[in-house]
């Protein structure tokens, strides 16, 4: 059933029609609001008081998610179900994360063992790299970690390396190259040594056409600094199930480390794809991710509706989006460790969620999928936030903070979490043209500083920045995107939109060498045509 065809959407709709609820009167109308509406779960505190959401909604809204079988879908999920129906694939990253003795079925069969198997080897090959006992080809230990992949076997390490850098090997650097633009790769190595490198080249079919153009770059880098061609396999090891291609290349396949085609791209930093963060924050650390990652599973595997998180952060995106006309959701973490988060959160959210056809291939005739973008704060409030608090959108937040710093600094983080409160109090109650004018503003300025509020914001908190914590961050907009799409009646776990691109750029290449005449339409040719002159 399509999502606007279930009696609590028309409800919703109905209500959304003939009712204009502000902050101001929902926090009057109830002095308690802000104790009521928060939950918690896997170490994170969720307060969603700050969202235009009256009883009747919530009430409305939990109802839509017991109408669209979310707690049905959820246990298919967890299930191993066939649930990606346009792939003819189950959806298990959450075995990645399971207890060692867990069991988790596919077809009948535990994955859970063949899991912890690459985790234990990929623990070994990080011990021995960590340790120095594995060497480079000219028997130099390795200082530079070069992971080289795109999409989710890039967007997810990276990001989490940044996150938990203060835990990292600082005996390490870490680089991570996913642009065909030959200047990413060229940067990135431009001070590093071949002799005590280490590339990990992250390609499933290991045929993906923008890693292996750098991986082989890398190669050739390589053999230009060593010149044997038996160096490759003391340099390069493999995230990937390609065993042919793998050692076509001159990895030795003790080196490769795989994973399964029930892990999508961007659930798989739990995986052998996290391996350059297992190099960084060490085995038990990654252990520790994994581990906050399989309790906010948990927590949404069994909360109840009414108090679990990834369903409460679905929800209000649900309510803001398609009956409120917000089209974007700003992500603002207070962390400059998280400042890559938003852009990780663009591919789980934008390539999950952004289908124009239902499961069974109907168009929708409701918007899906929002627009995510955003900036560590405190940054962003020196650059966007004017549009956010006065512009003629309406652009639901969420904040991210901690109670505690990493680094500790006086000042620093009272000052960072001011913020954090302040902007989501100013972008709930705003201020009146009454309460300027109260300030002593003239009547001039008076409309120029007047604040309309009601823009609706969540805030997550948890203690402290950790490899646990950032887990469970990551598996709660996992399962937020999941709950969405799941009323929506979309399938979140293709993502057919990249495909038609990928082939019209692999026609395009070569014609870009040639000279015959390209064969496009008008536009594309004279492109063509110029770039052809200007290279020449």
């Amino acid at each position: 059933m399509k999502a606007d065809q279930h009696p609590a959407w028309q409800a919703l709709r109905t209500y959304a029609e003939t009712h204009q609820d502000t902050l101001r009167h929902l926090f009057a109308a109830d002095p308690e609001r802000g104790q009521r509406l928060r939950a918690g779960g896997a170490g994170w505190l969720l307060d969603y008081s700050k969202q235009r959401l009256s009883g009747e909604v919530l009430g409305l809204l939990l109802e839509l998610a017991r109408q669209a079988q979310v707690e049905q879908r959820r246990a298919a999920l967890f299930g191993g179900e066939t649930i990606n129906a346009t792939e003819q694939r189950a959806v298990l990253h959450t075995a990645l994360r399971a207890p060692a003795d867990a069991v988790t079925e596919i077809g009948g069969e535990n994955v859970v063992p063949e899991v912890q198997e690459v985790l234990a080897r990929m623990a070994a090959f990080s011990k021995a790299v960590r340790s120095g006992e594995w060497r480079g080809y000219t028997g130099k230990r390795i200082e530079a970690v070069v992971n080289i992949g795109i999409g989710g076997s890039d967007l997810g390490p990276v990001m989490a390396y940044e996150a938990l850098k203060a835990y990292s090997d600082r005996q390490l650097t870490f680089h991570f190259v996913s642009n065909v633009d030959g200047n990413d790769f060229a940067e990135k190595v431009r001070d590093l040594n071949p002799e005590t490198v280490l590339f990990i080249v992250a390609s499933k079919t290991f045929t993906t056409l923008e890693t292996m153009t750098n991986a082989q770059t890398a190669r050739r880098w390589l053999l230009g600094g060593l010149g044997d061609e038996s160096a490759v396999s003391r340099h390069f090891v493999a995230v990937s199930t390609n065993a042919a291609e793998v050692e076509k290349f001159g990895i030795d396949t003790q080196n490769m480390f795989g994973f399964w085609d029930w892990v999508g791209g961007r659930y798989s930093v739990g995986s052998a794809i996290g391996l350059s963060l297992m190099l960084a924050i060490g085995a038990e650390g990654f252990r520790e991710f994994l581990a906050g990652m399989h309790e906010m599973d948990q927590h949404f595997l069994e909360a109840p509706l009414e108090e679990n998180l990834p369903v409460l952060m679905a929800l209000t995106g649900i309510w803001n989006q398609n009956f409120l006309g917000a089209e974007s959701l700003a992500v603002l973490p207070y962390s400059e460790y998280l400042r890559l988060f938003p852009a990780y959160l663009q591919q789980l959210d934008m390539e999950s969620n952004g289908k124009s056809v239902t499961l069974s291939g109907e168009a929708v005739s409701y918007s899906t999928g929002p627009i995510v973008w955003g900036q560590a704060g405190t940054n962003g409030q020196h650059a966007f936030y004017q549009l956010i608090h006065q512009g003629t959108r309406l652009i639901p937040c969420d904040f991210i903070g901690f109670a505690r710093s990493l680094n500790d600094l006086p000042l620093h983080q009272d000052l960072l979490m001011a913020n954090v409160f302040a902007q989501s109090e100013a972008l709930a109650f705003g201020r009146t043209a009454e309460e300027v004018r109260d300030s002593g503003v003239p009547d001039e300025l008076v409309a120029h500083k007047t604040f309309p509020g009601n823009r609706p914001s969540s805030t997550l908190l948890a203690r402290e920045l950790t490899p646990r914590s950032l887990g469970a961050l990551i598996a709660l907009y996992e399962h937020k995107v999941f709950v969405q799409g799941t009323i929506w009646g979309i399938n979140s776990f293709d993502q057919w939109g990249v495909e038609l691109g990928k082939v019209l750029a692999q026609k395009i290449a070569p014609e870009l060498e040639g000279s015959g005449a390209p064969h496009h339409d008008s536009s594309t040719n004279a492109l063509i045509e110029w770039y052809r002159r200007e290279k020449a």
